[in-house]
């Protein structure tokens, strides 16, 4: 899980989520650690939150400077209280202007069932998870 947080942290990454039969990727940079689990956070009122409801199956990808791409799938399930909140504030202070604890828009969602993995651009591919 490290090595996952480590690789997206500061970065803009990508996640990828179903509607139907028409997958949506959006940039995303809001990446945490709670409770050992990998987390992210999001607005209900969201298409990309309504998706992950409908099919919580997800992906991320994100390239570093070396242009090694980082794949990660996973399931990604609510798990918003008081803390994973205030958790989120903690990590990205800015986003106070949008969401507050306790206004019921903001979500937190952790990862489950995590698979991760990098591939160099020499093909090469270490497992991470």
């Amino acid at each position: 899980m490290k090595a996952v947080l480590d690789f997206l942290k500061g970065k803009v990454f990508y996640l990828a989520t179903v509607d139907g039969d028409q997958p949506h990727v959006r940039p995303l940079g809001l990446v945490f650690e709670y409770e050992g689990a990998i987390c992210l956070g999001t607005g209900n009122f969201k298409d990309m939150y309504k998706q992950i409801v409908k099919n919580p199956k997800v992906e991320i990808t994100c390239v570093d400077a070396q242009n090694n791409t980082l794949r990660v799938t996973a399931k990604a399930v609510r798990c918003t209280s008081e803390a994973s909140q205030k958790k989120v504030f903690d990590v990205s202070p800015g986003l106070s202007g949008r969401y507050a604890v306790g206004d019921g828009r903001l979500e937190v969602l952790r990862l489950e069932d995590v698979r991760a993995y990098v591939q160099g651009m020499d093909n090469s591919r270490k497992v991470l998870i």
